[in-house]
């Protein structure tokens, strides 16, 4: 390939890194069907963020981009659609938008609503899925329809399935499993309402499911966040009425303001590899022990950002003198 057309390509999965979507603010219906309560605690709590290649984001603007050629051929078949992006809410965070609802025309049930879930598959995941059904092939995409269901009041769903490489359909009549999907809403309530963080699905790093886990190094390395946000301070709360509360300023934060955070922003206990150090601080900072020496976090000592840079050289004797003599000085890395 010409090196000249290779940096174009290059350019162009730049710019789709630099505009990747913002992270919800509610607990998606689409992540708990994840088996690890774990990772759906982590991504809430908007703790590890996952950054996806250019390739990847252009994948997913394909699935998008199909969606209203799926819903122009389930009209060309004489099917009645109703409501696109239907949104369901069960509260306490927990929420979500169906592809589409149905409102008749499904052949075998013409009469029945549906809730209708879209999906694109490269080849070898189309024919597992075709070969075996969604609930065993995308046991997330069968929870995700489960949810729809139970909160549009639809007894039905249609797993409708496109393979990218030559067009195929494999379309699939999913029932309700009321005691089922009763169960993953209060599992969502369980995790967004859980102060610490959930035990693992293994702790065994080269666990299949762990092993391309986007919290992998977070679970089995580092310990540690990278992230500094509202939603990853020991003094905020996820309430049972879809809010997030701070206990610093007493006050409801909007979801705009908590993905900044502010300067007196502490690190969650679970988002470290430290220990907490029992000390005489004020209740809005923490200490914690790095490599023996004592480091606190919050207003007037070490940021967040700081510690999550470079703990150890945040511990070093020659930083704090530095620090002493620079007034306002940062650790950066």
């Amino acid at each position: 390939m010409d090196g000249t057309v290779e940096a174009l390509i290059t350019l162009i999965d730049e710019a789709h890194e630099a505009i990747q979507e913002r992270p919800r603010a509610h607990l998606g219906c689409s992540n708990l069907g994840h088996p690890c309560d774990r990772w759906v605690w982590l991504n809430f709590r908007l703790a590890v963020i996952q950054k996806f290649p250019g390739r990847i984001l252009r994948l997913f603007r394909r699935g998008h981009l199909e969606e209203p050629q799926i819903i122009r051929d389930l009209i060309l078949a004489g099917v009645e659609v109703g409501t696109d992006q239907a949104a369901v809410d069960f509260g306490s965070h927990v929420k979500g938008s169906a592809d589409l609802v149905i409102e008749r025309g499904v052949p075998g049930s013409p009469d029945d609503r549906h809730v209708a879930e879209f999906k694109t598959h490269a080849l070898a995941s189309f024919r597992d899925v075709k070969k075996t059904g969604v609930k065993k092939s995308k046991p997330t995409h069968w929870a995700q329809m489960q949810l729809y269901m139970l909160g549009l009041k639809i007894k039905k769903g249609l797993y409708v399935a496109v393979c990218k490489n030559d067009d195929q359909y494999y379309i699939e009549s999913v029932e309700l499993d009321h005691e089922a999907a009763e169960a993953l809403v209060q599992k969502g309530h369980r995790i967004s309402q859980a102060e610490r963080m959930p035990e693992p699905i293994s702790t065994d790093p080269s666990w299949y499911q762990c092993k391309f886990c986007p919290a992998h190094d977070f679970c089995h390395k580092t310990k540690l966040t990278q992230e500094v946000n509202c939603r990853t301070c020991a003094h905020s709360t996820a309430r049972g009425d879809s809010t997030w509360h701070c206990n610093q300023f007493d006050d409801v934060v909007p979801f705009e303001f908590q993905l900044k955070g502010c300067d007196k922003h502490v690190l969650h206990p679970d988002l470290v590899p430290w220990k907490i150090v029992a000390t005489e601080s004020t209740p809005t900072v923490a200490a914690f022990d790095v490599n023996g020496h004592t480091l606190k976090n919050g207003p007037e000592n070490l940021t967040s950002r700081e510690l999550i840079a470079n703990a150890p050289a945040c511990a070093a004797s020659e930083t704090a003198q530095i620090k002493a003599d620079f007034p306002g000085a940062k650790i950066y890395g």
